[in-house]
């Protein structure tokens, strides 16, 4: 389509309309079509094909002769449904023609180091051709629970399924955020839109976008027909803040919707007061840029750009085109993922699929108990006892956390309660973060191989008071709370179950642009050592997962200088194991831009743990034209001519345990590296 940034080569249709297989491959690759837009002829190519004289194998001949082959040895093999049996064990050269060999059995293939195991109940033979044909028996899977091999087997498709879609949506969005740094994040939701699976994404995303699905299967009901798409970036919608816009998208069967996709991408900008949508001073939802609870984007197939357009043009879009172009490729990722469900139930009926999918929770559940009650017992905790830590964001708001275990019952309360009010600023942080936070952690605390689902919530309960820091009031800005206050939340639970030091605490957002453009990315800091290992240096921590955007790809699409970008040696924290070092970035403006930094830990230090020290706090410097430097502050926005720069150096993690022949003292104030 003109406008658009993806393509699709069309084979020449047998009726010779180009356009209306265009439009075919298009609806059924996106979902949607885009009428009234004209279609450009990108390029033709021409193929030439050729064939050649080719060696075809026979078909298995699969007549089995009744006769039992006699194995020479047998062994001791533990099978799940039967326990342990003695097993014929046979080299697959012994396999004679059309001669049925009943299970249990272990073939040998020597030649080709390759080994068959024929279960109880199954039975092989070789035929005329030389095929190995195993018969298993068929049985009636909607009729027999699910057992942990296929509940290993289901999770992991639908991870696949997750991780697909996310491939869809970096392959068709046009933006730097989402192409590059990857900030976004796709996952399968049942039909009460509880989480059920995840591809390895942004956790600060996976965390809170089913209470987004939650919230619009309440809000729509049964107006959610098929055929319709939901955007909502809205904090009461289970948001974070606005520039992660959500799309949902419903999969129905027989009429009924069974499940829910969706993908959530941080957009280059939505409007508000500064370029990149992530105004430091903002104290209100409404400078933050564009914002909706509810809003239906595909409808009957058809993508609603003219109504999406004018929302973004009244918020003031600096780049409605990339945002547009993001939007309708997570449309396509969704519609990506909806077929590949449907083909999944096809395969294995829909009764099968949902039984897994409730086991998958279940299998989360019963993880995250057995590990309260492993934590209790390790601590030497009453039956019923409290773990508690606090914090403070650097203007002094008090992230407070009071967890209550009951090892009776492998139950956990968060209570966060005590936490500061809402603060007259954007580090408040909607209900969806803190889930978000504690949903990570306990996955973190697992030792099993489970995925990130609802699961893992299902024995915690989460209070918040409303009205405070945690749960502020649907007026009150947010774009901080979600790249800032997860990290703190975050902090905050590991450091109650004394799990390692404190990580960098911070996203560092920078943001930069003009009239025309907006441009965002999250810089790397320090992470947290812990018993057994060091922290590492310069990466992103715990509820980000994003990339940086590579040099050359910045200073090829935006008016700038990467002048350095290096570790900041030292600023970890010493310890028996050393905290992550943060890092040095430093950019330089070839005209004139507005740039915005966001960022923490630039007044309290990261903690240490068992003895280790805090980690350097971060700091934000102007470098102007005649080399003199202006320190920021954590927050600020600034005017940048071309010639001068901007230096982020990211925070340093804490250490973990005694260094040998040291004390805890107090790590020195920041140094220039």
């Amino acid at each position: 389509y003109d406008g658009t940034d993806f393509g699709i080569m069309i084979l020449k249709p047998d009726d010779g309309d180009y356009y209306a297989a265009f439009v075919k491959e298009y609806e059924r690759e996106h979902g949607f079509s885009i009428p009234n837009r004209g279609v450009i002829v990108d390029d033709a190519r021409v193929r030439v094909a050729s064939s050649i004289n080719r060696c075809h194998g026979s078909s298995i001949e699969c007549t089995a002769d009744t006769s039992e082959l006699n194995p020479e040895r047998t062994t001791l093999t533990y099978f799940e449904c039967s326990g342990w049996v003695q097993t014929k064990l046979v080299p697959a050269g012994r396999l004679k023609d059309r001669i049925s060999l009943q299970g249990p059995a272990i073939i040998v293939d020597d030649r080709a180091g390759a080994t068959i195991v024929v279960e109880p109940g199954c039975d092989v033979r070789r035929s005329s051709t030389g095929n190995i044909v195993l018969s298993v028996p068929r049985h009636d899977a909607a009729s027999v629970g699910p057992d942990s091999v296929m509940v290993s087997l289901f999770a992991h498709r639908f991870m696949g399924i997750a991780e697909q879609m996310g491939r869809t949506l970096q392959r068709t969005a046009i933006s730097t955020n989402i192409k590059e740094r990857l900030d976004f994040s796709c996952a399968i939701f049942d039909d009460r839109g509880g989480l059920v699976a995840n591809a390895p994404h942004v956790p600060v995303h996976l965390g809170s976008m089913q209470d987004a699905v939650k919230f619009q299967i309440e809000y729509l009901g049964g107006v959610w027909k098929e055929g319709r798409v939901v955007l909502t970036n809205h904090p009461v919608a289970g948001g974070t803040h606005l520039p992660d816009v959500t799309v949902i998208t419903p999969v129905h069967i027989c009429s009924k919707s069974v499940f829910y996709l969706a993908s959530r991408g941080h957009q280059c900008d939505i409007g508000g007061s500064t370029p990149g949508s992530m105004p430091p001073f903002s104290h209100s939802l409404s400078e933050e840029g564009f914002s909706a609870e509810s809003m239906i984007i595909v409808d009957d197939g058809k993508f609603q750009e003219g109504a999406l357009t004018e929302s973004l043009q009244r918020a003031g879009c600096r780049c409605i085109r990339d945002v547009i172009s993001d939007i309708r490729a997570q449309v396509a990722a969704n519609k990506r993922g909806a077929s590949l469900m449907k083909d999944l139930v096809v395969q294995y009926s829909l009764d099968v699929v949902l039984d897994n999918m409730r086991a998958i929770q279940k299998a989360a559940s019963i993880a995250v108990q057995n590990m309260l009650i492993r934590i209790s017992s390790k601590k030497r905790l009453k039956p019923l006892d409290s773990l508690s830590a606090v914090d403070l964001m650097d203007d002094g708001s008090l992230i407070a956390l009071k967890v209550t275990i009951d090892r009776t019952k492998g139950r956990a309360e968060f209570d966060f309660t005590d936490s500061s009010p809402e603060v007259y600023g954007n580090t408040n942080a909607p209900p969806a973060i803190a889930k978000s936070a504690v949903i990570y952690c306990l996955r973190c605390m697992v030792s099993d191989d489970i995925p990130l689902n609802q699961g893992c919530l299902e024995p915690v309960t989460i209070k918040l008071a409303e009205g405070s820091i945690l749960a502020p009031s649907k007026r009150a800005a947010v774009v901080g709370g979600n790249v800032l206050t997860s990290q703190r939340i975050t902090d905050v639970i590991f450091k109650a179950f004394e799990v390692l030091a404190a990580s960098q605490g911070c996203m560092n957002n920078l943001t930069f642009g003009n009239e025309k453009f907006g441009y965002y990315e999250t810089i790397a800091g320090g992470a947290g050592a812990g018993p057994g290992w060091h922290g590492t240096s310069g990466v992103h921590t715990h509820m980000t997962n994003t990339r940086i955007t590579d040099p050359e790809t910045l200073e090829k699409r935006y008016p700038v200088r990467l002048r350095t970008f290096m570790l900041r040696d030292g600023s970890g924290g010493d310890g028996k194991w050393k905290g992550g070092d943060g890092v040095n970035r430093e950019i330089e403006a070839l005209q004139p831009l507005q740039v915005s930094i966001l960022s923490e830990r630039r007044v309290f230090h990261a903690y240490g743990m068992a003895g280790g020290l805090e980690g350097q706090r971060g700091c934000n410097l102007l470098i102007r034209k005649d080399a003199s430097i202006v320190n920021l502050g954590g927050k600020n926005t600034v005017r940048l001519e071309p010639g001068e720069a901007v230096r982020i150096m990211t925070p340093g993690a804490g250490g973990y345990g005694l260094s040998e022949g040291k004390y805890t003292q107090q790590s020195p104030l920041i140094t220039e590296n």
